[in-house]
């Protein structure tokens, strides 16, 4: 457990297409584990390191997002990437979020470990580490020695913690959804039910 000095917030960041318990159980690991007061869910809008269009609209993943979230009252959706027009860089949302939280509050973004590791790669990625500590996400037995090759400076931001939940992925419940093959339990009911009646990944 972190002690806590002054505000936290989390922000969590993905495509979300579907989210799923694997997204749900590493925002709340994280939150509690870094004593975090709220973890902010933004869906992507245009995100530019993703190399296919997406199977889902912006509109339909942020949805899901906020039907899976609802219940958790340290969890709220931030639609700041999806309304945004152009490309969704990190950076862009880090600095919105510091102007808004100000200077007592500490960012945490969270995401993927495989993210990380990619991290050098990002827009203007030494304002990142500025602004933020990165919480990492892996799967037990990751192989995270490819955070060596980071400068010093950021491996000192960047906290990495074991999610099992991680196994789950999107990808596999698109595939599923398109093979008809069951994908309860693998993400909440609400969000499983939109998918449904909205008909989503029957075709890839």
């Amino acid at each position: 457990m972190v002690e806590q000095q002054g505000r936290r917030l989390g922000i969590m960041g993905g495509t979300f297409d579907p989210i799923h318990y694997g997204h749900l159980v590493t925002a709340e690991a994280a939150r509690d584990c870094f004593a975090l007061d709220e973890v902010v869910f933004v869906p992507s809008g245009r995100p530019p390191h993703k190399s296919r269009s997406q199977p889902c609209s912006p509109e339909h993943r942020a949805m899901m997002t906020l039907l899976a979230i609802i219940t958790n009252p340290h969890f709220s959706l931030s639609r700041i990437e999806v309304d945004r027009e152009g490309y969704s860089y990190a950076i862009d949302t880090i600095r919105s979020f510091a102007e808004q939280y100000g200077p007592d509050t500490e960012i945490f973004f969270i995401t993927g470990a495989d993210a990380i590791l990619e991290i050098a790669g990002w827009y203007q990625a030494d304002e990142l580490f500025q602004l933020a500590s990165f919480i990492a996400a892996t799967r037990p037995g990751f192989d995270l020695q490819g955070l060596n090759r980071l400068p010093e400076a950021w491996r000192q931001r960047i906290h990495s913690f074991d999610v099992p939940a991680l196994a789950i992925s999107s990808t596999d419940i698109r595939r599923r959804v398109a093979q008809g093959v069951s994908i309860r339990y693998l993400l909440p009911e609400t969000v499983e039910n939109y998918i449904i009646k909205e008909g989503l990944y029957v075709r890839q």
